[in-house]
């Protein structure tokens, strides 16, 4: 039996959408601003569009998980974002919850 290519394109974006959320936590303990923030998921093999990462920023920042500033750098203003205290405190209990899902599949897969 074949792979349906669009039921596992679906499955997969499915499978990731959490797991972004997770990665963009965890590298915002370090402020960055999105193009490096980019570039820091890319490097550990989290590729993401900025029609993702920016919409999933601004969410995270409403819900009070990350602050925010405007700055210029290099002639150019950017917006830095880091984890606010809810934030390191979403990271940590959202870690532990992954830590125990990623052990049961471990043992089911």
């Amino acid at each position: 039996m074949s792979l349906d290519p669009d039921l596992y394109e679906s499955m997969r974006l499915e499978l990731r959408r959490g797991s972004l959320v997770l990665a963009v936590l965890a590298c915002l303990r370090t402020e960055r601003y999105g193009y490096t923030l980019r570039q820091a998921l890319a490097a550990d093999g989290l590729e993401m569009e900025e029609s993702t990462l920016y919409p999933l920023l601004r969410r995270l920042e409403s819900q009070g998980l990350l602050d925010s500033e405007w700055r210029e750098e290099e002639k150019r203003k950017k917006r830095f974002y880091v984890l606010s205290p809810g934030g390191v405190s979403m990271l940590a209990a959202l870690t532990d919850e992954w830590r125990g899902i990623n052990a049961s599949l471990d043992k089911i897969l």
